[in-house]
């Protein structure tokens, strides 16, 4: 399977904290999430690509020019405000998205940046921008042939919406190679197995009926992003029926995941898609520092076959999945079930 990640400009992004519960607490969104990832694709014997710089073009198709504008030089002009912060954190927000676009680099930090997870530092742009080209880079080994292929993507991207970041996500990787897949297939399906919704990804997809969103998630009645992923959003207008979530009860382990990830498979197998996008997050974890639910290290082997056995051309993308001893090695046991081995 070809691997591709991008370490020098990945790794540069470095989130001080994020607000949990009216506390700072460390970021857990770190660099050494890479290096753990990247061990688990060393001890599979997959060999890691560099990403092709693809341009903008990619990530405009799903994000609009004024977030785009954003990202690329709010930092330059936040630093000259006097006795600015080393990073950028909102701190007013507008109560809805047709509230007028202010000139301010703060007051534009409220409007595209959803909550306290985000971070905007020196070095954000330039690793969210190499993050989706690995994305479009898996997508393109996929379109050239390649049945299957793994973005290793940080930061991470399924809370990002066309122009509104959240949950330590600034470019919707997953809706990235999503959209790069129409060049060539009118359907394409995303498979979210991250332990939060995908609700980015909901968002930018929900009135249209060429790419079908699925996420399995923990309950968002009382977990993170709370306002999305109920079982009852399933898309408006032309996008009526192709969303569909599947909440679970917090602490679910294998059995529940797999018996929610085989009713979900059963409807994206009736949208009949030419390809798909797994959103891999390996937080839903048993022993994630998040704690939402409780898949053991063999069941990610088990949810990566079932995928396998839809026999479509397949990109992964790397969402969540945070600092465990077992995080590297979950990553080995997906990928290798995903191709009928044993970790």
């Amino acid at each position: 399977m070809k691997v591709f990640s991008d370490q020098e400009q990945q790794g540069q992004h470095n989130p001080s904290g994020f607000l949990v519960n009216g506390v700072m607490q460390p970021n857990p969104e770190k660099p050494e999430r890479l290096e753990r990832l990247l061990a688990g694709v060393a001890a599979g014997g997959h060999a890691v690509h560099a990403p092709t710089d693809h341009g903008l073009a990619p990530i405009a198709a799903v994000h609009t020019p004024a977030y785009l504008k954003f990202l690329s030089t709010v930092y330059e002009r936040w630093a000259r405000i006097p006795d600015a912060t080393p990073e950028i954190f909102p701190n007013i927000h507008p109560d809805r998205r047709t509230a007028s676009y202010p000139l301010s680099a703060v007051g534009q930090a409220g409007f595209h940046v959803t909550d306290m997870s985000c971070p905007i530092g020196a070095h954000t742009w330039e690793a969210a921008r190499w993050s989706a080209n690995c994305a479009v880079s898996a997508t393109q080994a996929v379109l050239d042939r390649d049945n299957v292929a793994y973005a290793l993507c940080r930061p991470p991207g399924h809370h990002c919406f066309s122009d509104l970041a959240g949950g330590f996500c600034y470019l919707n990787n997953s809706a990235i190679a999503a959209q790069y897949l129409r060049q060539t297939h009118d359907r394409v399906a995303i498979i979210d197995v991250d332990l939060h919704h995908g609700n980015g990804t909901q968002g930018i997809f929900y009135e249209r009926n060429d790419v079908f969103t699925l996420s399995i998630h923990a309950d968002p009645a009382r977990f993170y992003p709370f306002f999305w992923g109920h079982a009852h959003e399933v898309g408006e207008g032309a996008g009526h029926g192709y969303n569909l979530n599947i909440p679970l009860l917090r602490g679910t382990g294998d059995d529940g995941f797999m018996k929610g990830l085989n009713e979900g498979l059963n409807v994206v197998r009736n949208f009949a898609p030419g390809a798909i996008v797994i959103a891999l997050g390996l937080d839903a974890f048993e022993g994630d520092p998040f704690g939402g639910l409780a898949v053991s290290t063999p069941g990610f082997a088990k949810m990566a076959r079932m995928l396998a056995a839809l026999n479509l051309p397949t990109v992964i993308v790397q969402e969540g999945g945070y600092l465990c001893n077992e995080l590297g090695t979950n990553l080995q046991s997906f990928l290798d079930g995903f191709e009928g081995r044993s970790a």
